[in-house]
């Protein structure tokens, strides 16, 4: 099983990395990034390209990942740190460009793509919306369209909506988090504590939400039944309880 990886140096992103380099069934994982990743450092099945941008990719970037089995999209960006234009790119374009350009790759193997979006995210806005859940709810529903595409129907899309994201028992990754990520974990951990006890479906701790992600791009491809599974079997949100 060859997966591929974006967003590894992140909090989901690691989380992620840390399952596929533990899973036995993984022989392979390529991670596009920026930026080295320490967390790879070593091992042996870990390819990483150093790629900067995410809208196009070079036929030296995709033959490398032409045999992928499926993707983890989980890089990502507070809406708060960027312009509104940035954020749609990296949010919205970046993701879609590149199952655009693996699809086309791996026809006719089916493609698995599993997009980390948010709980918040809608495909149907209000005027009350917040902006994340607008450009992750078009992500969504744009993934689905485009595997109903002739052209890209080997692309079996699925979105996951984490919660509060929640690293606090997963030691393992701590010493690769983001700096923000450390301060936020000990600004909000009493938080994320509190409703971890009394509000599972309000979490995501890191260690599951990496199994799940993992397991969906490793997966059969097929739509996914359940409370909490909305658009045709294909968006899974935190209050399904599978990522919580």
């Amino acid at each position: 099983m060859h997966l591929v990886l974006t967003g590894a140096t992140g909090l989901v992103g690691s989380a992620v990395l840390h399952h596929m380099l533990n899973a036995p069934s993984i022989h392979k994982v390529t991670i596009l990034s920026r930026r080295p990743v320490a967390q790879a450092t070593g091992h042996e099945k870990v390819n990483v390209i150093i790629h900067r941008d995410f809208a196009n990719y070079a036929s030296s970037v995709l033959d490398q990942v032409k045999d992928a089995d499926g993707v983890v999209w989980a890089q990502g960006i507070s809406q708060t740190k960027v312009s509104k234009e940035a954020y749609e790119e990296i949010t919205y374009t970046y993701p879609l460009a590149f199952a655009r350009a693996l699809a086309e790759t791996t026809s006719p193997k089916p493609l698995n793509f599993v997009y980390v979006s948010g709980e918040g995210a809608t495909t149907t806005p209000s005027s009350l919306t917040p902006r994340f859940g607008i450009v992750k709810g078009r992500a969504e529903k744009d993934l689905l369209a485009l595997s109903k595409d002739p052209e890209h129907q080997n692309l079996r899309p699925y979105s996951l909506r984490p919660a509060g994201v929640d690293p606090g028992h997963h030691q393992e990754i701590h010493e690769f988090l983001p700096e923000k990520n450390v301060l936020e974990k000990v600004m909000f951990g009493p938080v994320l504590s509190v409703l971890r006890s009394v509000a599972n479906g309000f979490t995501s701790p890191t260690r599951e939400l990496g199994k799940v992600l993992t397991d969906l791009a490793a997966g059969d491809g097929a739509p996914i039944e359940g409370t909490g599974v909305v658009e045709e079997g294909r968006t899974v949100t935190n209050l399904s309880g599978n990522i919580s």
